[in-house]
C-alpha cells in the first residue's frame, strides 16, 4: 500500500518532538513533512514557507497553532489539500482577554523574561492526572526551550494577527476529522464541536481524559483516529 504525504503541523511552543509518538505508529501508512514554525512572524509566512516544503498534494493535520496554520494553508491552496485533521485548535479569533493576554507574555519576553513553559501552566496544559508525568512535562519543557524566546514571540505575533476561519469552514470539503481532548481547557470541547459541525462530513473524535497536548498525552488514540482519517 503506498503511502500518503502527511504534513503535520506543530503548536506554539513544539517542535516536531510533539508528534513523535504519531510518526512511529504511522509510519506504515504516511511519508511525513513536519515543518519548524517558529521562523516567520505571520500565518501567511508559516503557510507560505509550509507550501514551499510540502509535496504537491498532502494530507494536513494540524495541532493548536498549527491548526490556525492549517485554515491558512487551505485558504491560499486547498487544491493540494487532500485532507485536513485539526487537533485541539479553533476557528475564531481570540477573546479580548486572551489576546491581551498574548500581548503580556510578548511584553515580558521582549525583557528578557522567557522561561519557556514554567511548571505552574501544565494544568492549563494537560490532564491533572498527568501534570506529575516527566514523560509528558519534560518534552513540553524540551521543546520550548528549542523554540526560545525570539521564536515564542513571532508565533504570538502570528497568532494574534490571523484570520477569523470560522467562515472557511463551509468551504472544506475534504475527508475531515476534528480531535480535542474532553479536559481540554485551551482550545475546549464545544469550540471542536462547533467546528465539526460547521464542516461538511467532518467526525469528531473527543479524546477521553486528556487535556490540550493530546498528541502526547494520549497518543494510542490520536495515532487510531489519524489511521481512520488517512485510510477511509
Amino acid at each position: 500500500m503506498p503511502r500518503s504525504p502527511l504534513v503535520l503541523l506543530p503548536g506554539l511552543l513544539n517542535t516536531r518532538r510533539v508528534y513523535a509518538p504519531q510518526v512511529e505508529a504511522l509510519a506504515d501508512i504516511a511519508d511525513f513533512t513536519i515543518p519548524e514554525l517558529w521562523h516567520h512572524d505571520t500565518m501567511a509566512a508559516m503557510a507560505e514557507a509550509v507550501l514551499a516544503s510540502a509535496p504537491p498534494t498532502f494530507a494536513l493535520c494540524g495541532f493548536s497553532m498549527g491548526g490556525y496554520v492549517a485554515f491558512e494553508i487551505f485558504r491560499r491552496a486547498p487544491e493540494r489539500v487532500e485532507r485536513i485533521a485539526l487537533m485541539d485548535t479553533q476557528a475564531g479569533p481570540d477573546s479580548p482577554e486572551t489576546a491581551a493576554r498574548r500581548r503580556g507574555f510578548i511584553e515580558q519576553t521582549q525583557i528578557g523574561r522567557f522561561h519557556g513553559i514554567h511548571p505552574t501552566l501544565l494544568p492549563q496544559l494537560v490532564h491533572p492526572s498527568r501534570v506529575a508525568d516527566e514523560s509528558i512535562s519534560q518534552p513540553l519543557l524540551d521543546m520550548a526551550s528549542e523554540v526560545g524566546g525570539d521564536g515564542f514571540v513571532r508565533q504570538q505575533q502570528a497568532i494574534l494577527g490571523r484570520a477569523d476561519s470560522r467562515p472557511l469552514l463551509v468551504e472544506i470539503d475534504r475527508p475531515a476529522v476534528v480531535i480535542v481532548g474532553r479536559q481540554d481547557l485551551v482550545t475546549p470541547l464545544p469550540r471542536a464541536q462547533q467546528m465539526a459541525a460547521d464542516i461538511a462530513n467532518a467526525r469528531l473524535v473527543v479524546i477521553e481524559d486528556s487535556g490540550h497536548m493530546t498528541p502526547l498525552e494520549k497518543p494510542a488514540e490520536v495515532s487510531a483516529a489519524l489511521r481512520r482519517w488517512l485510510t477511509q
